[in-house]
């Protein structure tokens, strides 16, 4: 069940594709009441933090991500401290030093995690192929946000399962009335779309087929799921006759340039 009356907790990174606007805007897709919260493409976590459910397994494949949301839950008063400590420095030469440093804990990775994805171009997370974090600076210069309630957001997170992992084994340990929100990498059969063909290095088509059995099987045990992904055709080949295909409206900001920004379709299967 959801929890009752929970505090309104803003995510506290910005993620490509997060999902701020579809859990505000559409909360009627959302099932009333569940068991566990499943959600295996965590990201930035907005969904979480709008239900804030009782109990949930968070995870996500991004090994790097999944330690950030450890640290908030376990050791938040020192990150918060990090944190401070980057917006007090915060300058070009700072950012690209930080940028290449290798930390020696998780709330010091966290921490700069947190600085990075503040203060680099457009919250990007991307790496090379050395894993590297590679985005350059951005024109941001706060680390340290308004918005920040870390304290509730370790709260929020006391009871959960946080793990670096492939989302088919997270999904896989749903069960009847649990509650499974997916929010993958938006990849298609055939890649026109540069961010669609970037994702295509972390999300193959292969992958969503996999997500598509992965989904049946839950749905055959009775777990309620939702599931966000590309408006397009081979979308709606892959899911034909799993659930209710819905077409939803998005704002996108991912581009640079304001020219390319705008309103976007994506679909939305609904299995329950």
């Amino acid at each position: 069940m959801r929890a009752a009356g929970p505090k309104t907790i803003i995510p506290f990174l910005k993620w490509a594709g997060g999902k701020r606007w579809f859990v505000e805007g559409h909360q009627h897709l959302f099932p009333h009441s569940y068991g566990t919260y499943i959600e295996p493409f965590l990201g930035g976590g907005a969904v979480f933090f709008r239900l804030q459910p009782q109990k949930a397994i968070l995870a996500d494949s991004n090994a790097e991500l999944v330690e950030v949301y450890q640290a908030v839950r376990d050791n938040w008063p020192s990150l918060e401290k990090l944190l401070s400590g980057h917006q007090a420095q915060h300058s070009k030469d700072y950012y690209y030093r930080i940028r290449a440093a290798k930390m020696d804990c998780p709330v010091k990775r966290a921490a700069q995690f947190i600085y990075l994805n503040r203060t680099c171009w457009n919250g990007l997370y991307r790496v090379n192929l050395k894993g590297q974090f590679n985005v350059p600076i951005g024109t941001k210069t706060n680390v340290v946000l308004d918005t920040d309630d870390f304290e509730s957001m370790s709260e929020s997170l006391k009871n959960v399962e946080i793990l670096a992992s492939d989302f088919e084994t997270i999904m896989d340990r749903s069960s009847q009335g649990d509650f499974i929100f997916l929010d993958p990498p938006y990849t298609v059969k055939h890649n026109h779309n540069g961010f669609i063909k970037y994702n295509e290095s972390l999300f193959s088509w292969n992958d969503q087929i996999r997500l598509r059995d992965a989904t049946i099987r839950a749905v055959e045990r009775g777990a309620q799921v939702l599931l966000t992904n590309a408006s397009h055709d081979c979308i709606r080949n892959l899911y034909q006759g799993i659930g209710q295909l819905i077409t939803v409206t998005r704002p996108s900001v991912i581009s640079g340039k304001k020219e390319g920004r705008g309103a976007y379709d994506e679909m939305v299967i609904k299995c329950f």
